[in-house]
């Protein structure tokens, strides 16, 4: 894209007579007005004492780009490829649960607004809308599905199956989610979306689920769904079986040290995701940018290495592509967008990152995506 075209944008952004929060701490100031007490809690806050939480970004300001000048950077390039799959931007928005607790349309709103830029969206097992909903009013527009494994491991694999069915193009198996984090917030507002059902339509449209269970009504569902929802059993043998159940790319999220990082590879796995569930899992973990160059250091190329946990801004993508990931997810930006204006709000936060992607690759003095691990990070 022409970097005049991104400054004909930024005009635009400027002068237009209705504004809309630009920076995340407007966003997540405007849904805090739209949401609930304890769904804007649910979704804002993080484990413990959210030490992870505020890491998460405070380390990303550790990280100083060293910009190249006198570069013709007049076009620039923001595609990515991966897994056969090409993708104009290098990001994807990641896997948020009960989106309901946003906007009424949840998934529905945010599926649309990823299919407008051909953002693939990472629908998460325990979304407002099932499967077959989002795929039928997003279309053929790139989706993955992600992956709460249950303790009936048919239930997980009957799932991939049906998302397999639906079109989508991976399966990414969240693996730092054995339980719940110890999470103060929802403890103090005594709040539980996944008791309230917000999180059950994968679940209700399920045949093997449902057919585990006596009953059908949605108090047995619910129960059914927190039943299999925690896992402490899950390990590396459930991996290689799932992927001898599907012939989708399989990526697992959560990955933090090098060491499984390594296993990862050895038992097949198509790629990995670097995080810390933003913070939400295991207070006081590393920030999943300073584990980042590690893993990659450790993979060395042999599978993609994506990122997830604290990107806010442009420059935060630019960061993360330059210690070496593939792409990048996008988590709470996009939920507070949901909250503030639906469909409509979504789609102004994904224009506006790939605006400030764009820019922020351009005034790093390269021209593409891939050239960014040349640039020089100092860390403070």
């Amino acid at each position: 894209m022409n970097i005049s075209k991104v400054k004909d944008a930024y005009i635009e952004n400027i002068v237009k007579d209705e504004y809309f929060p630009v920076s995340y701490e407007e966003l997540e100031q405007e849904a805090k007005k739209k949401m609930s007490v304890g769904g804007f809690g649910y979704v804002r806050s993080g484990a413990g004492g959210e030490v992870t939480l505020r890491e998460n970004q405070e380390s990303f300001a550790k990280y100083s780009i060293v910009p190249r000048v006198l570069r013709d950077v007049s076009n620039i390039d923001t595609s990515i490829t991966l897994f056969g799959k090409t993708y104009p931007h290098p990001f994807l928005l990641a896997p948020v649960g009960m989106l309901k607790l946003a906007h009424e349309e949840a998934e529905l709103a945010v599926s649309k607004a990823a299919a407008a830029y051909q953002v693939p969206f990472v629908q998460s097992t325990v979304s407002s809308y099932s499967i077959e909903e989002v795929a039928e009013v997003s279309g053929n527009s790139p989706k993955w599905f992600q992956l709460y494994w249950s303790n009936n491991k048919e239930v997980s694999f009957n799932m991939v199956k049906r998302a397999e069915e639906a079109g989508y193009e991976a399966i990414v198996l969240t693996v730092d989610t054995v339980m719940m984090g110890w999470r103060e917030e929802d403890m103090k507002n005594r709040f539980s979306p996944l008791r309230q059902g917000v999180g059950k339509a994968n679940y209700e449209q399920d045949s093997v689920f449902l057919s585990s269970l006596d009953s059908q009504d949605s108090e047995s569902i619910i129960q059914g769904i927190l039943d299999n929802i925690h896992h402490p059993s899950l390990n590396w043998t459930h991996v290689v079986e799932l992927k001898e159940r599907t012939s989708l790319p399989i990526l697992l999220k959560g990955i933090l040290s090098t060491d499984d990082a390594r296993l990862a590879v050895e038992n097949g796995v198509d790629g990995v995701i670097v995080s810390n569930h933003g913070g939400r899992q295991l207070d006081g973990v590393i920030a999943a940018i300073d584990a980042l160059p590690l893993i990659v250091e450790e993979i060395k190329g042999e599978i993609p290495v994506l990122f997830d946990s604290g990107i806010r801004r442009g420059s935060d993508i630019v960061k993360a592509l330059a210690l070496g990931a593939e792409a990048v997810f996008i988590g709470r930006p996009f939920v507070y967008g949901l909250a503030a204006a639906g469909q409509k709000g979504v789609e102004k936060v994904i224009g506006n990152f790939v605006q400030d992607t764009k820019v922020s690759i351009a005034l790093s003095g390269v021209s593409c995506v891939k050239d960014l691990k040349s640039i020089r990070l100092i860390k403070s």
